[in-house]
């Protein structure tokens, strides 16, 4: 297939907007799948959000379903590297010519609803239609589904999910979901619908009494980290930890999660809280009693095969490089929390691109105990701040002698780990890529093509 099929339907996609452009409706959404034929409801759908943690859970639910047998679509955002990533069935993006094929399935579809409206169907609302037309075709057994933003509003509300998951709420992206915890939690509780089985992470207070309210509100049934579910134990282990895990129906020792941090753990139980609930729930037709547990043997083998690109990951050794996604506040708390106590940086250097909209402060706040010198950059993305802006608000929290302006990721990188090689720890120098999506994704491309 020629590559410009494809990439004349990813500029068409683009051309519907940008992703951060939202219009609190689902009429749009609603009436472009009626005329696909409302593909959202071919299969039952997890559906999952919440502020930090959502692609990793969500990857974690998909694999322990296929561990499981079943054909799983997988729908994420936003992408690392290729659009393409975000529409997966069985665990692989689809292809660039069935991105191609998606794309043009659905344009007629999508100029017919544009019609019928004053706003044309947007960008993100594109990519949910394809997502879910390609999971009715494939067919998939379930899919998992995480939101792009918020909840009630966002597109893939279309579905009712039989298991909704709700990842720990905090303050991000407040100007279009709430200014306080509690009006966000209003806005992502909107996936939990009647009669489904919700999922849901430890939460502040202000978040889990809104939650709490909606499930009572329309007859769901809640499970909780921390009481009904959760993590036992964790210890440290070479490449990842070792967790032992309470699930709703039975304890599973010996777990090998391939990822840093107390939030991976959390992350990994809601996952295997919503795979048991799934599993003994209305959609799958199975009949279990209550001291019914998944298979142990195939839940350890599930999480050794789990990925989550990006996130905390290590991209190279001598000095150690990890990218990392987080881009607010609360997200970049767990990271800093991780690293302290798995990698034990005797130096640690960063290098930061963020987006202008962002808690930039807040996420600076986050990083200067443990970083020794930061470099300000910029990703490839039109939204990411200009280094001379981060710059500023850099030294107000590091102070001018730490902080080091370097317009060029590329650069910046090569500097960050000059940095960690000439400060004479090798052993234990590090250098951290962090604060966007999108830095992480370019920052793992230029370092592989460096390799």
């Amino acid at each position: 297939m020629s590559a410009t099929r494809y990439e004349e339907a990813v500029k068409g996609v683009r051309a519907r907007g940008v992703e951060w452009d939202i219009d609190p409706t689902l009429d749009r959404m609603r009436d472009l799948a009626d005329v696909l034929g409302s593909p959202q409801r071919a299969y039952p759908v997890i559906h999952v959000t919440g502020t930090n943690g959502k692609s990793s859970t969500a990857r974690m639910i998909e694999v322990l379903l296929r561990e499981r047998g079943l054909r799983v679509g997988l729908y994420t955002s936003p992408e690392l590297h290729s659009m393409r990533e975000r529409i997966t069935i069985d665990g692989a993006p689809v292809s660039e010519q069935r991105f191609a094929e998606l794309y043009e399935d659905v344009l007629p579809f999508l100029e017919m609803t544009d019609a019928k409206h004053d706003v044309k169907v947007s960008f993100f609302e594109t990519l949910t239609a394809m997502a879910y037309a390609a999971f009715a075709d494939a067919p998939v057994d379930v899919a998992v589904v995480e939101v792009g933003m918020g909840g009630t509003w966002d597109a893939t509300n279309i579905a009712d999910g039989a298991v909704a998951v709700v990842t720990p709420i905090g303050l991000d992206h407040t100007r279009w979901l709430g200014a306080t915890v509690a009006e966000i939690a209003a806005e992502k509780s909107g996936i939990i619908k009647p009669e489904s089985i919700a999922i849901l992470a430890q939460q502040p207070v202000e978040a889990a009494e809104v939650l709490m309210r909606r499930a009572t509100e329309v007859g769901a049934t809640v499970a909780r980290e921390g009481l009904e579910f959760g993590v036992l134990n964790r210890e440290l282990a070479v490449g990842g930890q070792l967790v032992r895990l309470q699930g709703l129906h039975g304890v599973y020792d010996e777990v090998f999660l391939p990822f840093f941090g107390a939030h991976q753990a959390g992350n990994a139980a809601c996952a295997l809280a919503a795979v048991e609930a799934f599993a003994r729930g209305r959609a799958t037709g199975e009949s279990e009693t209550d001291s019914d547990q998944l298979d142990a043997d195939l839940v350890r083998q599930a999480f050794v095969n789990a990925t989550s690109p990006g996130r905390l990951e290590v991209v190279r050794t001598g000095p150690t490089v990890l990218v990392d996604a987080a881009h607010n506040p609360a997200g970049m708390a767990a990271s800093v929390a991780a690293l302290t106590e798995e990698f034990g940086f005797t130096r640690l250097v960063g290098v930061l691109a963020m987006m202008a909209d962002k808690d930039v402060a807040g996420v600076l706040e986050e990083l200067e105990p443990v970083l020794d010198e930061l470099i300000v950059t910029r990703n490839s993305s039109a939204r990411s701040m200009p280094a001379g802006e981060l710059a500023e608000l850099a030294r107000d929290v590091f102070g001018e002698d730490r902080v080091h302006l370097v317009p060029r990721l590329d650069d910046a990188i090569d500097q960050g780990i000059t940095l960690a090689d000439e400060s004479g720890e090798f052993a234990g120098a590090g250098v951290l890529i962090t604060g966007s999506v999108t830095t992480a994704g370019d920052a793992r491309v230029l370092l592989r093509a460096g390799e």
